[in-house]
């Protein structure tokens, strides 16, 4: 009875922070419909109608930042005011980039459009929040259009697979994507790299299975769930922004992003090294970006 209960406890604490937060977006779509009822709207998800309740929601997430990771955002001044392409690094469960998300709006008034993977609009019950955040499933024509009527836009070119099989390494698993840098050439608008320190360390994944791989690959859905939650210490770095050349192809573009902006990244350039030993551990360490939140001297 001892040890099954020991087990049992052992599997709540490791899953307990990944399901509350599961159950905070859920809870948001319900606020939103409670918004929608009594407030009537008539205009469209994306419209200023719902800044009040999308304040609400920041405001939210933001504290809940705050409270259980420290959350930081720096660069933000990085950020164009027209529009831009965002590309970031996808943790195990993108909590940071919910924070990021807030955070934005609580400061800057400017709401992001979303790429998200199309497994996350099959989730039941969350159509309205996806809605009136700007999440979409970013075929290059939903993009150029976003891009033209001045909306930022951000994607993870390594998205679900990158949350599953990526690791305390921050090995960027792109693959040969690159059509976010061939949107960016074609909408003429920069590229604004982003990444948060420690975001494996608050959330990961089980080791690499042959077959959870191979599984993964032919139903496109997350077979495996993410882990942990510690209080970790969370810092969202935004680079400079990477703007339109007109001579750079896809691929250069691409390198570009890799090669200067993606602090994670633990390739052998001098320079990346520098950066990574800046600001990420490598391979990450759970106890030092715990400890983290105690060091007020780093910035």
């Amino acid at each position: 009875v001892v040890i099954i209960s020991l087990t049992i406890s052992a599997i709540l604490v490791i899953f307990i922070v990944p399901l509350t937060i599961l159950f905070f977006i859920y809870l948001s779509n319900i606020l939103l419909l409670i918004y929608q009822r009594n407030g009537e709207i008539k205009t469209g998800p994306l419209s200023d109608g719902w800044n009040r309740a999308r304040k609400t929601i920041a405001s939210f997430w933001d504290i809940y930042a705050r409270i259980w990771h420290g959350y930081e955002l720096h660069g933000v001044e990085n950020i164009p005011e027209g529009p831009g392409i965002l590309v970031y690094y996808h943790g195990a469960i993108p909590v940071d980039y919910l924070y990021f998300l807030s955070r934005l709006f609580l400061w800057k008034k400017r709401l992001c459009l979303s790429v998200a993977d199309h497994f996350v609009f099959r989730l039941p019950g969350l159509k309205l929040l996806l809605e009136v955040m700007g999440v979409m499933p970013g075929t290059r024509e939903e993009c150029l259009v976003a891009l033209k009527n001045g909306y930022l836009v951000s994607i993870s070119p390594g998205g679900v697979r990158e949350a599953l099989f990526s690791d305390e390494s921050y090995q960027l698993l792109w693959g040969n994507r690159k059509g976010f840098a061939q949107v960016a050439l074609d909408a003429k608008v920069p590229i604004i790299p982003m990444y948060t320190q420690n975001i494996r360390e608050g959330y990961r994944m089980f080791k690499e299975r042959r077959l959870l791989r191979q599984l993964y690959e032919s139903t496109r859905l997350p077979i495996t769930p993410p882990y942990g939650g510690l209080p970790v210490k969370f810092r969202t770095y935004i680079g400079e922004p990477i703007p339109y050349d007109p001579n750079t192809t896809p691929e250069e573009l691409v390198e570009k992003v890799c090669e200067g902006n993606f602090l994670f990244s633990f390739q052998t350039r001098t320079a990346i090294q520098a950066l990574i030993s800046k600001h990420q551990t490598i391979p990450g360490s759970i106890w030092k970006a715990l400890l983290e939140r105690f060091d007020k001297r780093r910035k």
